[in-house]
């Protein structure tokens, strides 16, 4: 695992004084600030709503930037964070990864730690390639992500979603044959050449006793 915190100091940037009226300067001000609201307004960095408790193990291989990653996976998605373990097949610890609405953390195998506003941001600075969580809760019950409106939507005989798209995000949905379950056992997401996939092995919900 690559030190993360290469680049990241503090860099004091040239300060251009600008040429341009005031009254210019405050238009164009205002026009990128509102632009800025509307980006997020789009593109919200996490889901308004999160997902109900559950507790998951599985695998996961991800394809980026030419590289390819792969390790087992135990996710426990609580009422108010989350904690991942990603590990070798022996079960030993590569990252652990915690999440609450303080910010993320993962500690490497070599107790290196990293921190970041949130798992999305933390993952592409810590492994090189984004998993987005909070996205993920949802996606691994075969429902996309309220407040959102999912894209290309394609459902089985069930009625199960099998293919859709959703803020950026293309995403495959295999389920098991049995119709009475709607959880998928594997789950394909691409964007932009960043493949990963999720195949689930064990799954119990959080109240489930």
């Amino acid at each position: 695992m690559g030190d993360a915190r290469r680049g990241f100091g503090s860099r004091s940037l040239p300060i251009a004084h600008s040429a341009l009226p005031v009254t210019r300067l405050e238009t164009f001000v205002a026009a990128a600030f509102v632009m800025l609201l509307s980006a997020c307004a789009v593109a919200p960095d996490r889901p308004a709503q999160r997902a109900a408790p559950f507790d998951l193990s599985g695998r996961v291989a991800v394809t980026f930037d030419g590289r390819n990653f792969s390790s087992g996976l135990r996710w426990q998605h609580a009422a108010e964070r989350d904690e991942v373990w990603l590990m070798t097949p022996t079960g030993q610890a590569l990252a652990h990864i915690l999440a609450d609405d303080s910010g993320a953390t993962l500690t490497g195998a070599d107790q290196q730690t990293y921190q970041a506003r949130d798992v999305e941001a933390l993952t592409r600075r810590a492994l090189g390639w984004e998993l987005p969580l909070a996205r993920l809760a949802w996606w691994v019950r075969g429902e996309p992500v309220p407040g959102s409106e999912p894209r290309d939507a394609v459902r089985d005989e069930h009625g199960r979603l099998v293919r859709f798209a959703q803020d950026g995000w293309n995403i495959t949905l295999t389920h098991p044959p049995a119709a009475e379950r709607r959880m998928p056992q594997r789950l394909e997401l691409a964007r932009d050449g960043h493949q990963i996939r999720l195949v689930i092995d064990s799954w119990r919900d959080a109240d489930a006793q």
